[in-house]
């Protein structure tokens, strides 16, 4: 069992995230069973869940004529246009099935104000308006965290490539993780965790 300073970060294990979702992660489904097995092994669990108005900016349906997965420029920077995917209350927003929720301490949702997205579990893409996780983590007094989930390049790397900057010292599990890679997207942000010294595990 890890200490009570060491907490586990599960991010977006979403319908929407896994095979036959709308914004689906190739083999999305296989960090589910480590992820349980690492929720055994922790006594600070948080999961992550994206949760998206039906009109949110970063949808590409928002934009006439602009297709899935082109870029605009928000006022907080670029911005991948994604299909309309965990939507709130949705299907697709739902924690897969087969995840162990009943395990978690506490569940942040984030990307629910409109005209902002939000990747980290920590701030929205301005990188300023927080979520409220790391004022819950410092009140239990976590200073090392694991995270897994999806997807790797994107809401994952974030993750820790905030937690970093804050202070923690951060370990993610690709075991547990699945990427986009979009454009070359996952070596970059594998590149982009090392170099803020995150560890790469499995």
């Amino acid at each position: 069992m890890q200490p009570d300073t060491h907490a586990l970060i599960a991010i977006d294990v979403q319908n929407d995230f896994c095979p036959g979702g709308a914004l689906a992660v190739a083999n999305g489904e296989d960090v589910v069973a480590p992820i349980n097995t690492l929720l055994d092994d922790f006594a600070v669990r948080v999961l992550t869940q994206d949760w998206h108005p039906a009109d949110h900016s970063s949808f590409a349906a928002t934009h006439p004529g602009a297709a899935p997965y082109s870029m605009t420029r928000m006022p907080y920077g670029p911005q991948v246009l994604w299909p309309t995917h965990c939507v709130q209350g949705s299907a697709g927003a739902a924690f897969h099935p087969g995840l162990h929720t009943d395990r978690a301490d506490l569940v942040i949702r984030k990307g629910f104000r409109p005209a902002i997205d939000s990747y980290s579990a920590f701030f929205e893409n301005d990188k300023v308006t927080p979520t409220g996780l790391d004022g819950y983590l410092r009140s239990r007094g976590v200073t090392t965290l694991t995270l897994a989930g999806l997807a790797t390049d994107f809401c994952v790397a974030y993750s820790a490539l905030d937690a970093a900057r804050l202070g923690y010292a951060v370990t993610v599990r690709l075991d547990a993780c699945r990427g986009i890679d979009l454009e070359g997207s996952l070596a970059a942000a594998l590149d982009q965790m090392r170099a803020a010294g995150v560890l790469l595990h499995g």
